[in-house]
C-alpha cells in the first residue's frame, strides 16, 4: 500500500506574535535570563492564572524540583505521587533525597486515586503531588481536605493542563504551589521551559533565589545554601508571551479536536474514549484512548497498522513502580493494577495544535481501515 503523508502525534502551532517577540528579543541583544521578556512572561502568566507569583524555570521538571526544594523537602521525607505519570514528578522527588510513595490511579480519568492517597499517608509524609493527566484535572477538593487534616503541602503538576479547570478554578492555581511545563508539545510552549506558581510570598521569594544559584542578596558571588541554575532565557520567555496571548484559542481548538474524534470513534467495540467528570474542564492535551478486552487488535499491532497508514501514535506512560531506577531508589511498591493495565493498553492519537480537521478525519478513517 502507498503510505500517505505522516500525521504527527504532536506538531506545535507557533503564533506570529511569538515569532515577532523572539525576533525583537534577538535584535535587542537580550538573550539570557536577564532580559525583559522573562519578567513580562512571569507577570502575564500569573495574571492569566490568577495567582500572585509566577517564577520561570528551565523546564517542567526543574519547576517541580524547585517547588519541592522551596518547601525544604528532603531526605527522610515522603511525597505521595501517582504511579501513572510521566516520570518527571517521581524524579523531582528523588532529586531532593525524599522518597516518592506511589499510589494507583482512577481507571477513567487516569488521575491519582484519592482514596489510595489517604491510605498512603504516614508520619513522614510532607506533601501530596497530584498530576493533571492528559488535560484532565485530578480531584483537588478531597486532596486539599486531606492535606489540611494532616498538615501537608499540595504541589500540582499542571504540565499537561494549561487552561484545564477543577470546579471552575484553573489547574495549577489550586494547591499551595503549582508547576507547569512549556515543552514543545504543551498547549503554551516556549520550546523548553517551565514555571512555578504560588500565592505564598515567602515560597516565591525562596524559589527565585534557589533557581539562580542562591546568591546572597547584595553579595553577587556569595552563596549561603545550595542553589540551582534553573533560569529561563529571554528568547524562550518572548516565545511564551506570544503563545500565551492565544491560550484561550488553543484550549478551544483542543476541545474541538476532541469533539471531532469523539463523533467519529464512538461506538467502536473495545475502544475506550476520554471522559470528563462533571466538575472538570478537560483540555484534552492528548486524545488518549484505552484498548479494552473487546478491541480487535493488540495495542502494538494497532499502532503498527496506523503507522503503515501514516498515523503516528504514542503509548501511555509506563507504571513508575515498574521502572528499575525507581525500585532501586524508592523500593518495591505496588502492585498498582489500574496503572499497570492502562500503561499496557493505552495510547494517544495525533493531538497537536497544528492538527487539521482533515487530518483528524484521516486518522479516524485509518482506524476503521485497520480494524477491517
Amino acid at each position: 500500500m502507498q503510505v500517505p503523508a505522516q500525521v504527527p502525534v504532536n506538531a506545535p502551532l507557533i503564533t506570529p506574535a511569538a515569532k515577532r517577540y523572539v525576533a525583537e528579543a534577538m535584535e535587542s541583544g537580550w538573550i539570557s535570563s536577564a532580559g525583559p521578556a522573562v519578567e513580562a512572561f512571569e507577570r502575564r502568566f500569573a495574571q492569566w492564572l490568577g495567582v500572585k507569583h509566577a517564577v520561570t524555570t528551565s523546564s517542567g521538571t526543574t519547576a517541580l524540583h524547585l517547588a519541592l526544594a522551596a518547601l525544604s523537602i528532603g531526605p527522610g521525607d515522603e511525597v505521595i505521587v501517582p504511579d501513572f505519570t510521566m516520570i518527571a514528578p517521581v524524579c523531582a522527588v528523588l532529586y531532593t533525597g525524599a522518597t516518592p510513595v506511589l499510589v494507583d490511579c482512577e481507571p477513567d480519568t487516569f488521575t491519582i486515586d484519592v482514596a489510595r492517597v489517604a491510605e498512603a499517608i504516614t508520619p513522614r509524609t510532607r506533601a501530596i503531588l497530584p498530576v493533571h493527566v492528559y488535560g484532565h484535572s485530578a480531584d483537588m477538593a478531597p486532596l486539599l481536605e486531606l492535606a489540611r487534616r494532616h498538615g501537608l503541602a499540595v504541589i500540582e503538576d499542571a504540565a499537561e493542563a494549561h487552561g484545564a479547570t477543577c470546579r471552575d478554578r484553573l489547574c495549577g492555581s489550586i494547591g499551595d504551589v503549582g508547576a507547569f511545563s512549556f515543552y514543545g508539545n504543551k498547549i503554551v510552549t516556549t520550546g523548553e521551559g517551565g514555571m512555578v506558581v504560588t500565592d505564598d510570598d515567602a515560597l516565591a521569594e525562596r524559589a527565585r533565589r534557589l533557581k539562580d544559584m542562591a546568591h546572597v542578596p547584595g553579595e553577587r558571588f556569595a552563596h549561603a545554601e545550595l542553589g540551582y541554575s534553573y533560569r529561563m532565557g529571554n528568547l524562550q520567555a518572548a516565545c511564551g508571551l506570544g503563545q500565551l496571548e492565544h491560550v484561550a484559542e488553543f484550549v478551544a481548538a483542543k476541545r474541538a479536536m476532541a469533539a471531532r474524534y469523539g463523533e467519529r470513534l464512538r461506538g467502536i467495540p473495545g475502544l475506550s474514549l476520554p471522559v470528563t467528570r462533571p466538575w472538570a474542564g478537560n483540555v484534552y492535551w492528548m486524545y488518549a484512548v484505552v484498548l479494552e478486552d473487546g478491541f480487535a487488535l493488540t495495542r502494538d499491532r494497532f499502532r503498527a497498522e496506523l503507522q503503515r497508514r501514516g498515523v503516528e501514535t504514542r503509548p501511555f506512560f509506563r507504571s513508575a513502580a515498574q521502572q528499575p531506577m525507581v525500585r532501586e531508589r524508592a523500593g518495591a511498591q505496588g502492585p498498582f493494577p489500574v496503572s499497570e493495565r492502562i500503561s499496557a493498553r493505552g495510547l494517544y492519537l495525533p493531538s497537536g495544535l497544528a492538527l487539521t480537521a482533515a487530518q483528524i478525519d484521516h486518522v479516524c478513517a485509518a482506524i476503521g481501515d485497520a480494524l477491517r
